[in-house]
């Protein structure tokens, strides 16, 4: 039976982190946390279980999800984010899939909780993510959305079950998180030149939120996924918005 290491990086999530930890147990025969100085009460929980705490600044999330890679005694690596969980079919599959015997990747799809419901249209499901791997044959790439680069060659499995994501507790998270995140696209559009002149600004938010609320069957979960196509489709608008304020201070 191959051998996993489950690695989790942190910041203030004291009210998650259990809740993630607690979904690994079964499966992993190591937990690695990389925490950049939380504030809060996140290490005291994570001391009440047998996991390796690391700390280190904060290195962006791709160098901090390598950081925390490298402290892995395993090979194989299961990626998870503090506001995630395995549901029960998921970590069957990983226990089946580990007891043959890992080879290549592996990818699942992520169903999110908004607000208290589970969002099972538009753009947030089914949001695949292959978040098991050797971490001999691929790194964490993307200072934004970041993700996996595998070697070439390296075949990715889908498992069955999903893994639990809960994304926002209010509105008011969900859209803090688009405000920072629109700022850190518009810097990095600048970075690389790109413009996103009148067009862009006025119809990718339209066309975003049609594509999330209506041909991806957002209106299906009702209100929330009223909320989420709105307010991601403003965050298209402020991207664009944050970049022409951007060109124009920098000419």
């Amino acid at each position: 039976m191959d051998k996993l290491s489950a690695v989790i990086i942190t910041h203030n999530e004291e009210k998650n982190i259990a809740r993630c930890i607690n979904s690994l147990l079964e499966i992993a025969d190591e937990i690695v946390i990389l925490d950049s100085f939380s504030d809060d009460k996140t290490r005291k929980v994570c001391e009440k279980y047998n996991v390796t705490f690391i700390e280190s600044k904060w290195l962006g999330y791709s160098e901090s999800k390598n950081l925390a890679n490298q402290n892995a005694k395993f090979d194989y690596i299961l990626s998870l984010d503090a506001d995630e969980e395995l549901s029960q079919e998921l970590r069957d599959s990983i226990k089946q899939q580990k007891s043959s015997g890992f080879k290549g990747a592996y990818s699942f799809n992520r169903l999110s909780n908004y607000c208290g419901s589970w969002i099972r249209h538009g753009d947030w499901y089914p949001d695949r993510k292959m978040r098991i791997w050797n971490k001999n044959e691929g790194e964490w790439k993307g200072s934004i959305h970041e993700k996996v680069e595998l070697n070439s060659g390296v075949k990715i499995k889908l498992l069955k079950g999903d893994l639990n994501h809960y994304s926002y507790y209010n509105i008011s998270e969900h859209i803090q998180q688009i405000n920072k995140y629109s700022e850190l696209s518009a810097k990095d559009l600048l970075k690389r030149n790109k413009k996103g002149g009148f067009i862009k600004l006025t119809f990718s938010p339209i066309i975003q939120f049609l594509n999330s609320f209506v041909f991806k069957l957002g209106f299906l979960d009702g209100f929330n996924g009223f909320a989420i196509a709105l307010i991601t489709s403003f965050g298209t608008f402020l991207k664009y918005a944050k970049l022409r304020e951007k060109r124009r201070a920098k000419n």
